[in-house]
């Protein structure tokens, strides 16, 4: 009861015109209220909260990277070509290798709170950090401390993007490619394409969606890694669990071929993603709730560095890379 009120309450401020025309969503105000509250009156009912908490924690928030599938259709790769699809994946490959680099050894920062914003950089912002957080057990400070990183950045890019256009030299299809390859968040990306025409939001949202759906197997190549990495500081496989399939993973890419398969109602569709946005969002606020702000006060400005040096590379290396790839193919 406690985190589907707070949602309740994040849901009903995300429709306020105000955070509506800032595209602040549902999901940011979610883990902002379960903040304050978990650094204020949960700590007095936590023990009678914690089950409920946890449970939406991880298990509702499985639930909702899954039902996430059905924004997607694997015809929307076939929209975009293999020009959107090589520029997805090196921009994924770029961005996720280089937080990895300056995360560890330039920032010094820890290799979760690292690999979060790598993956929230790289692939979809909140939505991949709250899906990698049970591949590698991240703490929930740090996962706050993820989401944070990527709404600043990712709302930054909304609103420099467009201003940028005039200037790149990019026909509104090229933009579209250039902003759905680059920018965080969904919303993001649609309010950046609209900015300058529907044509160019309708092809950045299927070249994000396509992005999206690199989700799964980066958290297979994740799950993978993970292992390898306990194998080698056990120094005896027969120490080191088994391979930890990342199981929301595989129900996330069947949920897309279902929804590619079966002709849903766009009704239908719209309800079930209605549905997937309380989920995640009380999941939200059941991190939220597990984060506390003494833990975010010591990890200090080095995320912010880390996700804006991303944002650099995003912006400046990615526009480099779709001018790049387009030459090539």
């Amino acid at each position: 009861m406690l985190v589907i009120t707070l949602a309740s309450i994040s849901i009903a401020l995300s429709k306020l015109s105000v955070l509506q025309n800032a595209q602040v969503s549902s999901l940011t105000i979610g883990i902002i209220l379960g903040i304050i509250v978990g650094n204020s009156l949960f700590s007095r009912i936590a023990t009678h909260t914690d089950i409920g908490v946890d449970y939406a924690k991880s298990f509702l928030l499985k639930a909702g990277i899954i039902l996430f599938g059905f924004r997607i259709t694997f015809s929307q790769i076939t929209e975009i070509g293999w020009l959107g699809l090589v520029i997805d994946l090196a921009i994924l490959l770029g961005t996720f290798i280089l937080a990895i680099q300056l995360g560890k050894r330039l920032f010094k920062l820890d290799e979760q709170t690292t690999i979060l914003i790598g993956a929230g950089s790289s692939i979809c912002g909140a939505a991949a950090i709250m899906a990698t957080e049970p591949v590698i057990k991240a703490q929930a400070h740090k996962v706050s401390i993820a989401v944070a990183t990527v709404v600043v950045f990712g709302t930054l890019s909304m609103f420099t993007y467009p201003l940028m256009f005039e200037y790149i030299g990019l026909s509104e299809y090229e933009y579209g490619i250039f902003v759905g390859s680059t920018i965080h968040e969904v919303a993001q990306v649609v309010a950046a394409g609209t900015a300058i025409s529907a044509n160019a939001a309708d092809t950045a949202v299927i070249e994000k969606m396509l992005r999206v759906m690199m989700l799964a197997p980066f958290l297979f190549g994740l799950s993978y890694w993970q292992k390898r990495k306990d194998t080698k500081k056990n120094y005896n496989l027969e120490k080191s669990s088994g391979l930890s399939i990342p199981w929301f993973a595989v129900y996330f890419i069947l949920v897309s071929g279902c929804n590619s398969l079966i002709n849903l109602s766009q009704s239908t569709t719209n309800n079930i993603v209605w549905f997937d946005n309380i989920l995640l969002t009380i999941a939200m606020v059941a991190l939220g709730l597990r984060t506390h702000i003494g833990a975010i006060r010591q990890a200090g400005i080095r995320p912010l560095l880390l996700g804006s040096c991303l944002f650099i590379f995003l912006t400046l290396g990615g526009f480099g890379i779709n001018t790049g790839v387009k030459a090539l193919l």
